[in-house]
């Protein structure tokens, strides 16, 4: 799952560039040719060994019981306050997304929120992140927000360089944080 963390000074963070191997993205004329056979939907209960898969490739960790209990929060596929989307290629599902509106945190008016979007390494650059952040704003206008948000770690130059890609840029909150131990 990707989170971002954002704050002050965090624009001048460049994103590193790297070779893209075929196992870490597709070619770019497979790339073009995946973005035009999306289908980006509702999840499905039986997307989530799937969407599990796609997390563990990325983390290295296999959190099914966190994946559960989001299923059941944001799973329903009924309110455009809480998202929970896939992007399916060939029947197989190739990257997800889950946001939520939040109402007045932080003193601002209700916003969109991106909390997690992947895609699988082997269908990475071929439009699939921006398919599902379009469905995702789609809905959250319907819901009657004008505003997304993310936060994720400012060294995640991948999911950074895909954010500021989509228009994205730094916002007016500052993360604290402190250590609870001790």
């Amino acid at each position: 799952m990707t989170r971002v963390t954002t704050r002050a000074g965090a624009g001048n963070i460049r994103p590193r560039r790297r070779p893209a191997s075929t196992a870490q993205a597709a070619a770019p004329e497979v790339a073009s040719q995946v973005a035009s056979q999306v289908a980006v939907r509702a999840v499905r209960r039986q997307d989530l060994d799937r969407v599990i898969a796609i997390d563990a490739s990325v983390t290295g960790v296999e959190k099914r019981a966190y994946w559960l209990s989001v299923l059941r929060r944001y799973g329903d596929g009924e309110t455009p306050e809480r998202q929970f989307l896939v992007a399916e290629v060939d029947g197989r599902v190739a990257g997800f997304i889950i946001g939520e509106v939040r109402d007045w945190e932080f003193g601002a008016p209700p916003c969109g929120w991106v909390f997690a979007i992947d895609v699988a390494p082997e269908f990475r650059l071929g439009g699939i992140a921006t398919r599902m952040l379009d469905a995702l704003r789609t809905g959250f206008r319907r819901a009657g927000v004008r505003k997304l948000r993310t936060m994720l770690a400012r060294d995640n130059t991948l999911i950074l360089s895909f954010f500021r890609s989509q228009g994205m840029m730094t916002g007016p909150f500052i993360p604290l944080e402190m250590d609870l131990d001790g």
